[in-house]
């Protein structure tokens, strides 16, 4: 097994700790994992997306050029990462901050409400993982074991209280994007 996978969106939808739990997850797991963070000029609100490379064997390059998948939370990383996937991969779209559908059908591609369904569990700044949860339905390259255990392992002290939040949302979105693929 061997996944490349791109998650992007603007500085504070908690892109690069979404990257980094799917790492840990994978480490966790025992599987060979690369992270890698690039940040836009702004802190919050410019662009964000990191690489995340998860694989059982060693890992050559942690570059990806065309990803098995790829997690976009706003338009500008719909545009730039939805050419660049590999065809029969997936594209996990954020419909809340997206007004269109993906254009590929040579890939499987989830359009989830990531932030109507955070506000609903009580807390804007869980959209990220309900994406992650889509991700997870469609790829199957981690378990939401695998992230329940990164999240209670490796999350700050300070949000431990957050854990049972964000395996909700992990939930919520694996259950959507297994609904959405039934269709």
């Amino acid at each position: 097994m061997h996944s490349e996978i791109i998650l992007s969106g603007f500085g504070g939808q908690g892109i690069m700790f979404a990257g980094q739990i799917m790492s840990y997850a994978a480490m966790d797991s025992g599987k060979e994992v690369t992270w890698i963070p690039s940040y836009g000029p702004e802190m919050r609100g410019g662009t964000a997306n990191c690489t995340v490379v998860i694989s059982d064997e060693e890992i050559g390059s942690p570059v990806v050029k065309n990803p098995d998948g790829a997690l976009v939370m706003n338009l500008p990383s719909l545009d730039k990462y939805e050419p660049m996937v590999k065809p029969g991969g997936t594209l996990i779209i954020n419909a809340s901050m997206v007004d269109r559908p993906a254009i590929r059908t040579d890939i499987t591609s989830v359009a989830i409400p990531c932030n109507e369904i955070a506000e609903e569990l009580g807390n804007p700044r869980l959209a990220n993982m309900v994406a992650i949860g889509a991700l997870l339905a469609c790829m199957h390259t981690l378990t939401l074991a695998d992230m329940e255990t990164a999240l209670n392992n490796h999350m700050p002290g300070r949000h431990k209280n957050l854990l049972p939040k964000n395996i909700e949302a992990l939930s919520r979105g694996v259950e959507f994007a297994e609904k959405s693929m039934k269709k």
